[in-house]
C-alpha cells in the first residue's frame, strides 16, 4: 500500500509543514544563535500557523491535516518555546547556583531545564486532549498553545528580558493551555490584524521604541483575558 503523499497533501499541509521547519530551525537558533532570533523564528512559524489554516478554510482541508497541524504545533509551539526560554534563562540560573555545591554544574542544567520542561509537557497534554475530544467547530478550552508561546517571545522581544518574570510567565500559561475556559476562534479580520503586527515584530522588533511586540503581546493578553467573556467568532 502506498502512502499516497502527494495525493493526500494539500497546500494547507505543505504551509503546516513550513510551520514545523521554522519550529525546528528555531530550536537550533535558540542555543546556537541567541533568544532573539528564536523568538522571531517562533512568530514566523505562527503566521505560518495561522496561515494554513486561512488556506484550509478556502482551498479545503485533508484528512491528515488536523493531526499534522498538531504534531507541528507541538514542535513550533511547546518544544521551540521551551529552548528559546532555556536560552534565555540558562546563564542567569547557573550564575546563581553555587560552585561550591556537589554536582553544581548538573544541577545548574536541571534547573535551567525544569520551566521548560513543564512548557513542553502541558503543550503535549493540551494538544493531545484537543485532538481527540474537541471538535472542529468547537470553543477550544484553555488558551492555544500557539497564543501561548506568542506571549512568551513577544514579551521578550517587548523587553521584558528577567528570567524572574519569564519563568513565572511560562508555568502560568502552560497551566492556562489546560484551563476549563473556552476560547473562540479569531475572526479573518482579526487574524489578519494580528498577522500585521507579527510581521512588524519579526521583522523590526526594536523599531518605534519596540511598538510592534509591545502592540502584539498587549493584545494577545487581552484576546487571553477578555476572550472567553466579550468575543464571539463568525
Amino acid at each position: 500500500m502506498s502512502l499516497q503523499v502527494r495525493q493526500r497533501l494539500g497546500v494547507a499541509d505543505v504551509m503546516t509543514l513550513l510551520n514545523a521547519v521554522l519550529g525546528v530551525v528555531a530550536m537550533v537558533v535558540a542555543v546556537t544563535v541567541g533568544p532573539v532570533a528564536a523568538a522571531q523564528l517562533i512568530l514566523l512559524a505562527a503566521v505560518a500557523d495561522g496561515l494554513d489554516g486561512i488556506i484550509a478554510r478556502s482551498q479545503g482541508g485533508t484528512a491528515v491535516g488536523p493531526l499534522l497541524d498538531s504534531i507541528a504545533d507541538i514542535v513550533s509551539f511547546g518544544t521551540a518555546p521551551a529552548l528559546f526560554l532555556w536560552a534565555a534563562t540558562e546563564a542567569v540560573i547557573a550564575d546563581a547556583v553555587p560552585a561550591s555545591l556537589p554536582m553544581s554544574e548538573g544541577l545548574a542544567v536541571l534547573a535551567a531545564s525544569a520551566v521548560p520542561a513543564v512548557v513542553v509537557v502541558f503543550s503535549l497534554i493540551r494538544t493531545a486532549l484537543y485532538t481527540v475530544h474537541v471538535g472542529e467547530d468547537e470553543d477550544r478550552p484553555g488558551i492555544q498553545n500557539t497564543l501561548a508561546a506568542s506571549i512568551l517571545v513577544a514579551a521578550y522581544l517587548a523587553g521584558l528580558t528577567a528570567p524572574a518574570v519569564l519563568l513565572p510567565a511560562a508555568v502560568v500559561l502552560s497551566v492556562l493551555m489546560v484551563a476549563p475556559v473556552p476560547y473562540p476562534k479569531l475572526r479573518a479580520r482579526d487574524a489578519l490584524v494580528m498577522g500585521v503586527v507579527q510581521v512588524g515584530a519579526i521583522f523590526l522588533p526594536a523599531a518605534f521604541g519596540r511598538v510592534f511586540p509591545r502592540a502584539l503581546l498587549l493584545a494577545a493578553l487581552a484576546y487571553m483575558t477578555l476572550a472567553p467573556r466579550y468575543y464571539w467568532a463568525e
